[in-house]
C-alpha cells in the first residue's frame, strides 16, 4: 500500500492506481477500499477496517455498541460487530458507536479510532466462499478506551456513515476500472477497448469529487455503473478467448461485483424520486 500512496495524494486516483497494479479483483477491491476510508476519515498511516454493522443491521437503531465515559481515560467502548471488512490485516479500526439518544430518542452515533492491538479488542476471523484475499471478522469491544482525540468530528451516521456506501462504491469502481485496463495492456486487447475504460475512469474520478449525498450524484452513478458493466462484458468476451489463471480467479471472484446491487437501485430511484419533487 505504500507504494500506492507515494504514486498520489488524491484517493479516487491512489484506487486507480492500486487497481491497474493488482493481479486480481480482491487486491484491486482492498485498494479502493481503503481509498475510500481516506476519503471519509482523511489520510492514515496503516490500513483500516470500518466496523458498523451488528447483529441486526447497520442503521443508528441497531448499533449497540456504546460509548460511555470514563473517569481516567476519556471513553470506554464496549460491544460487538458482525461484519468487518479486512480486520484481520488492519492496524486500525474504526467503530461506530452510541454517546447517547437525541430528544426523540434516536440514537446519537459517533466514529472512534481504535488500535487493532488495543487492550479489550478481539477480532473472530471469518470468510466468504470468494475473495479469499479478503478476509473479515467479527469484532468484540470489552472496556476499550478510547482518547477524546481518538473521536471522529461531527454526527456519526450523517458525516460518515450515510455517505459512505456512495464514497465506497465510487472508489471501489475506481479500482475496478483500474484493474480492467491493467488486465486489457497485459494482454494487448482492443485499443478501444481501454479508450472506454479511461473515459470511465476520468468520470469516475469527477464523481469522487461530487456531493456524496447530492441525488444528482447518485442518478450519474446510476449511468455509469451501467456503462462500467457493459465494458466489463466486452473485457469478458476478450478475456474469455485466452483463459488463464488470473481468469479463473477472475471466474471466481466476480460476484463481488453484485455485491449491494439492490442498494445501488434503491439509492438511484430514491434519486429520481427527489429530483421529480424538486
Amino acid at each position: 500500500m505504500a507504494d500506492v500512496r507515494a504514486a498520489t495524494d488524491i484517493p479516487v486516483e491512489r484506487a486507480l492506481v492500486a487497481g491497474a497494479r493488482a493481479d486480481r479483483l480482491g487486491f484491486a477491491f482492498v485498494g479502493g477500499y481503503q481509498a475510500a476510508l481516506t476519503m471519509l476519515c482523511g489520510p492514515a498511516d496503516g490500513v483500516r477496517s470500518l466496523c458498523i454493522t451488528e447483529a441486526t443491521g447497520n442503521s443508528p437503531r441497531d448499533i449497540a455498541t456504546t460509548l460511555v465515559s470514563a473517569p481516567t481515560h476519556g471513553f470506554t467502548l464496549t460491544g460487538r460487530k458482525k461484519w468487518a471488512t479486512g480486520a484481520p490485516f488492519a492496524t486500525e479500526l474504526i467503530v461506530a458507536a452510541k454517546i447517547g439518544t437525541d430528544t426523540s430518542g434516536r440514537n446519537q452515533i459517533r466514529l472512534a479510532r481504535v488500535a487493532t492491538r488495543a487492550p479489550g479488542v478481539r477480532l473472530v476471523p471469518s470468510r466468504t466462499a470468494f475473495v479469499p484475499e479478503i478476509p473479515h471478522a467479527e469484532v468484540e469491544l470489552d472496556g476499550v478506551p478510547v482518547a477524546e482525540a481518538d473521536l471522529l468530528r461531527g454526527d456519526g451516521y450523517d458525516d460518515y456513515i450515510k455517505p459512505f456506501r456512495t464514497i465506497e462504491d465510487i472508489h471501489v469502481h475506481a479500482a475496478l476500472l483500474g484493474y480492467l485496463i491493467g488486465v486489457a495492456h497485459r494482454r494487448a486487447f482492443r485499443r478501444d477497448t481501454i479508450e472506454s475504460l479511461l473515459a470511465l475512469a476520468v468520470t469516475i474520478r469527477a464523481l469522487a469529487h461530487a456531493d456524496a449525498k447530492a441525488p444528482t450524484t447518485h442518478v450519474a452513478l446510476a449511468g455509469t455503473f451501467a456503462l462500467v458493466a457493459r465494458e466489463v462484458t466486452a473485457i469478458e468476451t476478450a478475456w474469455a478467448a485466452v483463459p488463464d489463471e488470473e481468469w479463473h480467479r477472475w471466474q471466481r471472484d466476480r460476484v463481488l461485483l453484485q455485491v449491494a446491487g439492490k442498494a445501488r437501485e434503491a439509492r438511484r430511484d430514491k434519486a429520481w424520486s427527489l429530483l421529480a419533487v424538486s
